[in-house]
């Protein structure tokens, strides 16, 4: 259900538009009225959305990032992590007795087979997602491609089918109201004489009464 219904008492292709003056006179009408009843417009009608300031709010992640950029704009993203990409560097050699003597040497060499393991299953994984790119990357783009332009054609159809209807609905519009353009008329005219007799009859009602008084102040005296 809509919150603001429209309704339009003129006609427009029979009534004439206002002029400037009489919009003028109509404006400052209607504002002294709303003034004199104390009623604040901007929180009245719904479609009256008061003016503010928007102020867009970011994660702190973006604000960090905002802030590294106002300060160095040349500054490059450090969320990633790229040494997991560069090149293991192999700890010093080992010996039969290092195991005993030197285990943090031990140590680095797990540290260094669990990055290599890990790099190894990337590349993998990204192998195989390339592989499947090239395998049928180029089918899912161009069926994507085809059914965004069905979606474009049923919008266009549907858009073309919304434009005949108001065209039609303006044409109906059109011939009804210039189909009793005649009538208004005549019915304005007769409304304009029937006005004017009226006025004519109190003037002249208002002359009769005068001259009754005349007659009465004559005769007092």
């Amino acid at each position: 259900m809509p919150l603001i219904h429209e309704s339009y008492d003129c006609l427009p292709y029979v009534d004439a538009p206002p002029t400037e003056a009489s919009l003028a006179d109509a404006t400052a009408l209607i504002d002294a009225d709303i003034k004199s009843a104390g009623i604040d417009t901007s929180q009245t009608h719904p479609a009256l959305i008061p003016a503010t300031t928007y102020t867009p709010q970011f994660s702190p992640a973006v604000e960090e990032e905002h802030a590294r950029l106002f300060k160095d704009a040349s500054s490059k993203l450090a969320a990633i992590d790229m040494k997991r990409y560069e090149d293991i560097e192999a700890p010093e050699k080992t010996d039969p007795t290092t195991d005993e003597k030197h285990p943090e040497i031990l140590e680095q060499w797990n540290q260094a087979l669990r990055k290599a393991y890990t790099s190894s299953e990337y590349v993998g994984a990204r192998l195989t997602e390339l592989g499947l790119l090239e395998k049928f990357g180029k089918n899912a783009w161009l069926v994507g491609n085809s059914q965004l332009e069905d979606i474009l054609k049923r919008i266009e159809t549907e858009l073309a089918d919304v434009r005949k209807q108001q065209d039609e609905v303006e044409g109906v519009r059109t011939s009804q109201q210039q189909a009793v353009a005649g009538e208004l008329a005549a019915l304005e005219d007769t409304w304009q004489k029937g006005v004017g007799r009226m006025l004519e009859t109190e003037v002249a009602a208002e002359g009769l009464k005068q001259q009754i008084l005349d007659m009465r102040r004559a005769g007092a005296v």
